[in-house]
């Protein structure tokens, strides 16, 4: 799973545009929500050279949508200067930790884990807004984020280990999307980015792996060859059904739509995978649901609040 920055929606936007923009975010949150089932079907790979061949057939992929639109100049610029790109090489790295841990968990049976490393993002992020950021928080966000860290603490004592999982993908994203949000980057240009400084690593890494007779390619039936070919277009087909979608709804409607993915993945977990989900691990998710919950109110909250202030001007 990768995050993008998007634009205010103009209230004026016609109703179909936006009833679109709605079915391909939903529709993005949805393929991200159901990809566990699509690593599920490499378990047998291992997860660093699956995420090599990610990285590798993701860059070839969005190169060449790149140079079907023209957009070899923005990924020009963004490596033009060491501070940009030391930044893309940081969230390009970040973004690969994520993708591993990910991959890893799902393989290893932590479907349900995963899902709450995402129902933290949000959570996650106004806390790095107010202490990176230095962004003024809301009496209820600081409830929100108490309610996410008790339900962390209650993992930890209750079930007697830390969901490091859960933590490991909600940081790699956190930090990850906090450094999107300072880039001028859209969606497709920046995974072009990210995937190119570090493919080449990822290429040796698989050559390597081919000449010990270790790699997968070449020693799989070859339905999992196309799966693991098909890593690229698996990345970049929900993120480019994102960027659509996000620049034609709001912003308010986006963060709804993103508890799609997690809720998906809890079902998977649940009943596909069929994972434990004692009453400890249901008091925890609870209690960070409950965050969730009182965020999601305090933003359409604020929201409407902000819309009443401006129709008075």
């Amino acid at each position: 799973m990768t995050s993008r920055s998007v634009g205010r929606v103009s209230d004026t936007q016609p109703t179909s545009a936006g009833t679109r923009g709605a079915i391909a975010a939903a529709s993005s949150y949805l393929l991200w929500g159901l990809v566990p089932l699509f690593w599920h079907q490499l378990a047998a790979v291992d997860a660093v050279e699956l995420i090599a061949h990610r990285l590798v057939w993701s860059m070839v992929f969005v190169l060449v949508l790149l140079m079907w639109r023209g957009g070899f100049g923005a990924m020009r610029t963004a490596l033009a200067t060491k501070e940009s790109f030391a930044i893309n090489l940081l969230g390009s790295s970040l973004l690969t930790v994520n993708w591993l841990v990910y991959v890893w968990a799902v393989n290893h049976g932590h479907v349900i884990e995963c899902s709450l490393g995402y129902f933290l993002v949000p959570l996650l992020n106004v806390a790095l807004g107010r202490w990176v950021l230095r962004e003024h928080l809301r009496p209820l966000q600081w409830i929100a984020i108490a309610g996410a860290a008790l339900g962390v603490a209650v993992q930890i004592v209750q079930v007697g280990q830390v969901p490091w999982i859960a933590l490991a993908l909600a940081v790699s994203f956190g930090c990850y999307g906090l450094l999107r949000k300072r880039s001028t980057l859209g969606p497709l240009v920046g995974l072009a980015v990210e995937t190119t400084l570090l493919a080449p690593l990822a290429a040796g890494f698989l050559i390597w792996r081919h000449l010990v007779e270790k790699g997968a390619l070449g020693h799989v039936d070859a339905t999992t060859q196309g799966i693991i070919l098909s890593t690229g277009v698996v990345t970049a087909i929900p993120l480019l059904l994102f960027a659509y979608g996000a620049r034609r709804i709001r912003l308010t409607t986006l963060g709804l739509l993103q508890y799609i993915a997690p809720t998906v993945q809890f079902a998977l977990g649940v009943a596909v995978f069929h994972e434990s989900f004692t009453r400890d691990r249901a008091l925890s998710f609870a209690l960070i649901w409950a965050g969730l919950a009182l965020y999601t109110f305090d933003n359409l909250w604020a929201q409407q609040r902000t819309r009443r202030e401006l129709s008075r001007v």
